[in-house]
């Protein structure tokens, strides 16, 4: 919104020159998430509080757990609007990429909403069934994907996977890609979805991927450093950073909140829409097997879910003290803060590797 005021004034002001440049929306735009949260923030903790919307723990989980019982919870919220107004702010929004972040955003938010709703204060604890969520999920996927037919991100390799660390390699998928979009979106919103356990755990490997992710849609999207790179030019990519930094500042002034002893928990409000975004950024650049490195913390998650699952039904035992895998090191004796911290480090080395690849090719 402010380019659209600003930036048609800059013959008449010339600072106003500023806002054509992505770093400075991106800078512009993590200062305003972080205000937001810094100044919202504590009344939204006081508001959840007040109406008593407070967290249920699990009775055969960690022990050191059951203090965390009543934490207010549905702090997504304060996510969700810091992110969404900054974009609206610094974005350009005129720009097809981040018109469908900003969908993908409410639509997700408002489905995690929905179900923290019934779980916190209808006192339904299923919340929503799980096929109603992944119905929903799955609609928005088969609308990008149909989007993506028509008008391609990149018309050379509209149906093409890109290969990482090998110069020049894609592998034509035909129509299969589509399904990939799809996959890929929905795995991505439901992985961090499971992730979030420990205070802290899923924000602060998010602030990791969508930083990572930011510098990926800077490159992509200008054409001489995607050349230079050997990677696929995205026209118009580069504004995704605006809102992957947003996001990067959102995280950081929730983390404030949700650092160990958390004082209040994202909920599904938060994690649905934040896994979504990273995986449509991903789509949207054409990293989708970066993602599953550099998002490789959501992805163990979820696999050690699918592992234990898929082993009680045959042998009715536990592959895993606990899934997801979080609390199967929680149960072997390693302390909260420990686990999240090593994670956040992991999360770290694969934010490097991934970066790496920009090179090796």
């Amino acid at each position: 919104m402010l380019y659209h005021i600003f930036f048609p004034l800059r013959d008449i002001f010339s600072p106003f020159n500023l806002f054509q440049y992505i770093t400075f929306r991106a800078g512009g735009a993590i200062l305003t998430t972080l205000i937001i949260s810094f100044i919202a923030g504590p009344y939204m903790i006081k508001k959840l509080i007040s109406l008593n919307i407070g967290q249920t723990i699990r009775t055969d989980g960690p022990a050191t757990h059951h203090a965390k019982s009543g934490t207010p919870t549905m702090g997504g919220v304060l996510i969700l609007v810091s992110s969404v107004v900054s974009t609206l702010l610094w974005a350009r929004l005129d720009n097809r990429f981040i018109v469908w972040l900003l969908i993908a955003s409410v639509w997700l938010g408002v489905l995690g909403f929905y179900d923290d709703y019934l779980k916190l204060i209808k006192k339904n604890h299923r919340g929503v069934s799980g096929k109603f969520k992944l119905f929903w999920q799955i609609m928005l996927g088969v609308f990008v994907a149909v989007y993506l037919y028509f008008f391609p991100s990149n018309a050379d390799y509209a149906m093409s996977l890109n290969i990482p660390y090998f110069k020049d390699l894609a592998i034509n998928l035909s129509y299969v890609y589509f399904v990939l979009i799809i996959v890929v979106f929905v795995g991505s919103s439901n992985a961090v979805n499971l992730t979030d356990g420990l205070d802290g755990l899923a924000i602060g490997n998010i602030i990791i991927v969508a930083f990572t992710l930011a510098i990926f849609a800077y490159l992509i999207g200008h054409f001489h450093m995607a050349n230079h790179l050997r990677v696929t030019h995205v026209a118009g990519a580069g504004e995704i950073a605006v809102f992957l930094i947003a996001v990067v500042g959102s995280g950081i002034g929730f983390l404030w909140y949700n650092c160990h002893p958390a004082e209040v928990f994202m909920g599904d409000t938060g994690s649905l829409f934040l896994g979504g975004v990273m995986g449509l950024s991903a789509i949207f650049i054409r990293q989708e097997l970066i993602l599953a490195i550099l998002g490789g913390i959501f992805v163990i998650e979820a696999l050690s879910v699918m592992i234990q699952v898929f082993h009680y039904r045959r042998s009715k035992k536990r592959f895993f003290k606990m899934a997801p895998i979080h609390h199967h090191y929680e149960l072997s004796g390693i302390s909260e803060s420990k686990v999240t911290i090593r994670f956040w480090i992991v999360g770290i080395m694969l934010a490097i590797i991934s970066i790496v690849s920009l090179k090796l090719r």
